[in-house]
């Protein structure tokens, strides 16, 4: 079983082992043409825990799409979370993101060489004003130093196989003690700082809204519903508290990931950057920053951002489900209690469907100065699946859309040069896990003008909420 990257294995276990049901089998599948097919499921069985991997669109939308039910768990949680973030929802937290994102801004003009830093203040930001109404401090603030000790641990564990009791389950029976049983003093380490996670900025925002002093978000909105008397049983107490504490979970590291890496491959592609900028200087009004007003005007903007969560998806293997009942698939029983693994990375580096997939090209999403939706749109995969997909999907694109647009209308970002004046290369290493993160990396980051950097000064700590 691989450790890391698994996603990569499984990708070439594939193209290797053809429709062979089992993966330990030596044989090919051969076609009509004599060619050797790939196959688009896999079935491993360690150490008596059933893991099926899905590796193909066509799989993924005839199990998670089609037989959702069994693959995919309805639960009141999920409701609330709609209720607050389809699109029309969602475009109501608009202010918040546009705040955080002019916020980096002025940090990065005060902290140019910690990339990774302030992406995660400013998510960090953004979740905590949206989910609770809460201001957070600009440097250590406590709600946000909380909720990342909170996280770590949960995406750390969330993969698959990270712990040697995901595939053998009565080692929790054992000792803690004992040699190999590490795991349980985590997992109790751990759990006290998710609840903390979970119940820390809650109680503030309960406190806010009892003095009359809570601002526009998910926590106050929700408790106010329930106060009112709502029949609807999705808001309950302790559902609108999971609800928030899983937004950081689910929102923060997310967002950091996809606009580092949105960096890493502009360094790269210093003719995408300058074709970005002129349509920013085209459609942005002098003195002003980008606003979500102009996201139809900015189709360049977008295309870089969709490259973006395609060429480096942040959650490769999206969230693996559990199987409730046995199921069929080509002839293949999936048994119940199987852990399933949709492998989304393989659906964006899909060289038929995007050629070229390695490379960072967001000028495949243009055709004649439009974006060119005749391109499979990476949402297909780089959201999860089903009844699955991640429900803050649009807020989500805002949040980095954003960032992005506003960084390359009053930065210039190039690489980085050591004293002697030498290039330094970014290395892109990632981090293997349940969010595939960029470990931290030199680039440069500078004003584009003494008026860009006037214009961060001026648009720094909005009042836009």
């Amino acid at each position: 079983m691989p450790t890391s990257f698994e996603w990569k294995t499984y990708h070439k276990w594939s193209k290797e082992l053809g429709m062979v049901p089992f993966i330990l089998a030596r044989e090919r599948s051969v076609n009509g043409n004599g060619l050797i097919q790939d196959t688009d499921i896999l079935y491993l069985n360690v150490a008596g825990t059933s893991i099926v991997v899905l590796d193909s669109w066509e799989a993924i939308l005839e199990l998670f799409e089609k037989r959702s039910s069994i693959y995919s768990d309805r639960r009141r949680h999920r409701r609330l979370m709609h209720h607050n973030f389809h699109p029309t929802a969602a475009a109501r937290f608009r202010p918040h993101l546009l705040k955080a994102a002019r916020n980096l801004l002025n940090r990065f003009l005060d902290m140019p060489n910690d990339v990774i830093g302030n992406l995660r203040h400013m998510a960090g930001e953004t979740i905590m004003s949206v989910a609770y109404g809460l201001e957070v401090k600009p440097k250590d603030d406590p709600y946000i130093r909380t909720a990342e000790q909170g996280v770590h641990p949960l995406v750390a564990a969330g993969v698959p196989g990270a712990f040697l009791v995901d595939v053998l389950p009565f080692l929790k029976y054992v000792p803690e003690w004992m040699p190999g049983a590490g795991f349980q003093t985590k997992a109790r380490e751990w759990k006290k700082l998710a609840l903390n996670m979970v119940e820390i900025p809650f109680a503030a925002a309960k406190r806010n809204l009892a003095n009359g002093v809570s601002s526009l978000c998910v926590a106050s909105l929700s408790l106010q519903k329930l106060e009112n008397g709502t029949t609807d049983d999705a808001y309950a107490e302790d559902i609108i508290q999971g609800v928030t504490g899983t937004m950081y979970a689910a929102g923060s590291d997310t967002t950091v990931s996809a606009v580092a890496s949105c960096i890493l491959g502009l360094l790269d592609k210093p003719e995408v950057i300058k074709k970005a900028q002129e349509e920013l200087d085209r459609v942005v009004k002098p003195g002003h920053l980008p606003d979500f007003d102009d996201e139809e005007s900015l189709p360049y903007i977008t295309a870089i951002v969709k490259e973006t969560l395609r060429w480096r998806d942040v959650v490769p293997i999206a969230i693996p489900r559990l199987l409730t009942v046995d199921d069929e698939y080509k002839g293949y029983r999936l048994p119940a209690g199987a852990i399933v693994i949709p492998n989304a990375w393989a659906m964006l580096h899909n060289e038929d469907v995007y050629p070229d997939p390695f490379e960072f090209n967001p000028d495949r999403f243009m055709k004649d100065g439009k974006f060119n939706k005749s391109v499979r749109d990476p949402s297909h995969a780089c959201w999860g699946f089903g009844r699955r997909i991640c429900p803050g999907r649009y807020m989500a694109f805002s949040s980095v859309w954003i960032a992005v647009a506003s960084l390359l209308t009053v930065y210039d970002i190039k690489k980085a040069v050591d004293e002697e004046g030498n290039v330094i290369e970014p290395q892109h290493d990632y981090l293997s896990a349940l969010v595939c993160m960029p470990k931290p990396y030199k680039c440069s980051i500078t004003p584009r003008s003494q008026k860009a950097e006037r214009l961060i000064r001026s648009a720094s700590n909005l009042e836009a909420l």
